[in-house]
This record gives structure tokens, C-alpha cells and sequence, in this order.
């Protein structure tokens, strides 16, 4: 007994050094990353938060807030704060750039530094290296890439939060993309998420006025949805399914054979960004044609489907010209849709009718439906990207101007805590509608072609639509289903009555300028 007293130490010694050694050697044998440890994440995220808390409380606390030197200061640790967030999201990966990517698709709710500095995000997400992604492929389809694949592209077409892109040849020739999810991805995710939620929670006690606990609640409600390769390919067969009857909708093919939860090979699409303006000029692509096709399509998602797409991107949407020499518009990423309630859906549609009749009692109204009280004004700019005095006036009587986004952008800034807190009240559903609809601003802003009173009629159509099918459908005799068709298609007919008094309006003003300056003498030197 006295001899095991005087070994004890030693075996305890021993049998730490041994397991710590065990370890050691087996997460080295498996290419461990030490910055891959969660604990080591989780820190990471911490620190960096922190920072962030201490940089704002130190720099804006002693200053008046409204003095010309609180403003400028208040930028300025806007901007070092959004560099940070940057980094963590690039050292961390995967569900970070994720959430990188959601708030900088909030163009109109959160101040300009951080939506800059994170939207390259969307365009620059870390890679995974061949031989990590070739792992994956042989896991999930038993197979080697040579043995799939007559060529593989090592250069990815696109590489994102949650997976990247290679261009492939089939045995038999066929162009495919290979959608590849990172390999540490699901390994992350449950950390991640709950690291989101604690932090979001810690900066809600040490910032009341700042509640951001919905981005962690849609993060943890779509992420799981969004790591799943198969449930996006299911998605994709669906949405194509449903708007077949729009000839400019391409969705790429499904190849089910070759496909897992973590491995998508779909057919390869060819096209330029939807933003790229030079390429559509090459291609004699009308731009008002795309922006104007892509606001029918979301119209008719969000206000009669209630299924929508909510990754609209650059790099998830392309631009093409098809042999026949028709605009097509290529709709890839399937991997988040959002689907409506009919109650949230037909809320959204008188919403958005209140708003283009600038019936302020109406947007008053449906406001307070959304759980937005007397916050409705900031609620109609929030929804409408428009200044309060845009949407009383009606916002489609006059386009947006620059100056208008400028003050929307620097508001955005001054109204944070009033944005956050509606963000916590309004219905999970309308979260990722208002990055939809932010990432289709962005679109537009970059096309130059921002939406018009065309636009505007085309949401009414699908919002008259909506609305009238849903009163058929709760009509108990003929008497008011007939009275309910005769009454939406007279607004179908009004719409389309103003729209050709629109037309007529500014064919006739471009003429009147065009006799104008045909008028105008002409100058010549003496």
C-alpha cells in the first residue's frame, strides 16, 4: 500500500501525460486545426466582441451626440468595428460569413461602414483546398474525381460561406457544377450557433438599446435547412416546378445520382452576374428588361406563391441570351426559400397597397398588425428603402434619388436602437423578405435602374391578385364570388389603364423634348 502511495504521483502523471499525448497525437492524425476547436472559436468571437464594446464605449461616451465630432468619431468606430467583424467572419468561417453576409445585405437598416465592409463577403469567402473538398466527394459518393469526372476545374466558380463551385465534364461530356460543402462545416455549426447566441445575448445586457437576437434565432432556424445538399436540390425542382411559365426563369437541372447532403452536381449554366453591365452591353441584354423580369418573379413569390428565394445575390443570380435571342434570367443557390403564411402573406400584401396609395392611416394600420405601434413611419422607410416624406407623397410618383439614399444610409446610423427594436418585434417571416428585398435594391442600384411606377403596378397586379383569390376562396355563394371577380379584375383593368397613361405620358414628354431640341438654332463660328 505504501509502495502505490509513493507511485500515485507518478501514475497520475503518467496517465494525464499519456491521454494529453494520445491526444495530441490523434487530432494531429486527423489534421486537426487548432483554430477549428471550438473553444478556441468560441474565444475568438468573444474577444473580438469585446473589443468592439469597449472601442464604442470608450470613443462615444464622453462626446456630445449631437456635436459635428460625435458624428465623425461615431463613423470612425464604425468603420474599425465592421473591419474586426470582417476578420472574425474570415478566421471563423462558415456560419460567421454567413451572418457577415446577412448583415450586409441590410443596406437600408444598418450604417453604410459595416454593410462595405462586409458585403465582399459575398464575392471573397475563404476556400477549402482540393484535396480537402476531393475527401468529401470520396466519402459522400465513394468514388474518386477521376473516377466521376472526365475534367474538374481546380479554380472554384464560386466560393461561399457554406461550399464552393467546380466546373466538371461527365463521362459522357456533359457541363456540370459541383457544389462542395467545406468539410468542417457541420463539425462547426452546432458551436457556432450557440456562440452567435451568447454573444448576441451579452451585447443585448451591455448595450440595451442594441437587440439583435434575430439574427441568431433566423440563423439557427435556417442554417440546418441550408447545410443540407439535398433539401436545396428538392427546392430547386420545386421553384422550377411552379414558375415554368416564365420564359426568361432558368433553373439549373438536378443530378440525383451524383448528389448528397453534402455534394450538389447540378447542370452548368452559363451567364454573367446580373450586376455586370458590360456584359449585358456585349450581349445586347436590356438592363430595364432584367430589373423589371426580376421584380415580376419576386412579386409574384412573395404576394401570390409565398415561396421565395431569399439568397438573391450577384453571384446567385446570372444574365444570359438564349439561342433564340430571348433574356434569361438564371437563378442558382436554392438553399434558402421562405414560406409565408397565408395570414403574413395577405397582411404584406395590404402593407404594401397602403404604402403605394400613401394611405397613411392604411400604412398606420397594417403597421400595427406587423407589431410595429407607432414606429410606423420608420417601418414604411425600412420596408420602402424611401424617406417618410417619399412614401406620404407615394413613392411611385418620383424615383429614388441619390441624395434620398444618402440621408436614408446616414439615418440608418441615428435610428439603430428604433431599427433593432422593430427588427425584434415584426414577424420572423418578414426578416429575410426585407434582405431579399435589400439584395434586390443592391441589384438595381448597380444596373442604375432603380424600381419606377411600372414596377410599382406590377407588385399591385400580384398584391389584386392575392387578395381576390383569398376573398373567392372564403366567398359562401355565387352572388359574392361573382361580385369579387368583377371587382378585382375592374382594378386589374384600372392598373393597366394607368400604365398606358404613364407611357403615353412620357413617350409624349421625350417627343416634346426631342421637337425641342430639333427647334433650337443651331450654332456655328463666326
Amino acid at each position: 500500500m505504501s509502495v502505490l502511495r509513493k507511485l500515485w504521483p507518478a501514475l497520475k502523471f503518467g496517465t494525464v501525460a499519456g491521454t494529453l499525448g494520445g491526444t495530441v497525437t490523434y487530432l494531429h492524425s486527423v489534421e486537426w486545426d487548432v483554430g477549428s476547436i471550438g473553444l478556441v472559436r468560441f474565444g475568438r468571437a468573444a474577444f473580438v466582441i469585446g473589443k468592439v464594446a469597449v472601442d464604442y464605449k470608450l470613443t462615444l461616451g464622453k462626446l456630445d451626440s449631437n456635436s459635428d465630432e460625435y458624428m465623425n468619431a461615431k463613423s470612425q468606430v464604425h468603420l474599425r468595428s465592421a473591419v474586426k467583424l470582417h476578420d472574425l467572419c474570415c478566421k471563423n468561417g462558415g456560419c460567421f460569413i454567413k451572418v457577415g453576409q446577412h448583415i450586409a445585405a441590410l443596406e437600408y437598416l444598418l450604417p453604410s461602414e459595416y454593410v462595405t465592409t462586409l458585403k465582399v463577403l459575398h464575392d471573397d469567402a475563404p476556400q477549402s483546398s482540393l484535396e480537402d473538398l476531393s475527401k468529401v466527394i470520396r466519402e459522400d459518393l465513394g468514388h474518386d474525381i477521376s473516377e466521376i469526372f472526365t475534367s474538374f476545374d481546380t479554380t472554384p466558380i464560386g466560393a461561399a460561406s457554406l461550399a464552393q463551385v467546380h466546373r466538371a465534364t461527365l463521362k459522357d461530356g456533359t457541363e456540370v457544377a459541383v457544389k462542395i460543402q467545406h468539410p468542417n462545416l457541420k463539425r462547426h455549426a452546432s458551436v457556432d450557433m450557440a456562440t452567435m447566441e451568447v454573444l448576441v445575448k451579452g451585447v443585448a445586457w451591455l448595450f440595451p438599446e442594441f437587440q439583435f437576437l434575430w439574427i441568431s434565432e433566423e440563423t439557427k432556424k435556417n442554417l440546418p435547412l441550408e447545410m443540407d445538399f439535398l433539401h436545396e436540390g428538392a427546392n430547386c425542382e420545386r421553384v422550377a416546378k411552379i414558375y415554368k411559365d416564365f420564359s426568361f426563369l432558368k433553373v439549373p437541372k438536378i443530378y440525383w445520382d451524383l448528389s448528397t447532403d453534402r455534394v450538389l452536381t447540378m447542370e452548368y449554366c452559363e451567364g454573367g452576374k446580373v450586376t455586370d453591365k458590360q456584359y449585358m452591353e456585349q450581349h445586347k441584354i436590356p438592363v430595364d428588361q432584367v430589373t423589371r423580369c426580376l421584380g415580376k418573379l419576386y412579386s409574384e413569390m412573395i404576394f401570390v406563391e409565398g415561396y421565395v428565394h431569399c439568397d438573391p445575390h450577384p453571384g446567385n443570380v446570372l444574365v444570359n441570351k438564349t439561342s433564340s435571342g430571348d433574356t434569361e434570367i438564371v437563378l442558382l443557390d436554392h438553399g434558402l426559400y421562405q414560406s409565408l403564411s397565408d395570414k403574413f402573406r395577405l397582411d404584406y400584401c395590404e402593407l404594401w397597397m397602403s404604402l403605394i396609395k400613401a394611405d397613411t392611416e392604411a400604412i398606420k394600420l397594417n403597421a400595427e398588425r406587423m407589431g410595429c405601434g407607432e414606429m410606423y413611419p420608420l417601418f414604411a422607410c425600412i420596408i420602402t428603402a424611401r424617406s417618410w416624406d417619399s412614401v406620404t407623397k407615394g413613392i411611385d410618383k418620383a424615383p429614388a434619388t441619390a441624395s434620398e439614399d444618402q440621408e436614408i444610409q446616414e439615418n440608418a446610423g441615428n435610428y439603430l436602437s428604433e431599427i433593432t427594436g422593430i427588427l425584434n418585434n415584426v414577424p420572423r417571416q418578414l426578416l429575410l423578405i426585407l434582405k431579399t428585398n435589400d439584395l434586390l435594391r443592391g441589384i438595381e442600384y448597380a444596373l442604375e435602374s432603380r424600381a419606377d411606377a411600372s414596377s410599382f403596378i406590377g407588385m399591385s397586379r400580384c398584391c389584386v391578385r392575392a387578395l381576390t383569390q383569398h376573398k373567392l376562396e372564403n366567398a359562401d355563394n355565387f352572388t359574392s364570388r361573382f361580385g369579387i371577380r368583377v371587382k378585382g379584375q375592374w382594378s386589374l383593368f384600372s392598373l393597366t389603364l394607368y400604365e398606358v397613361a404613364m407611357r403615353v405620358k412620357s413617350s409624349y414628354i421625350w417627343l416634346l423634348l426631342a421637337g425641342l431640341l430639333r427647334r433650337q438654332p443651331s450654332i456655328t463660328a463666326s
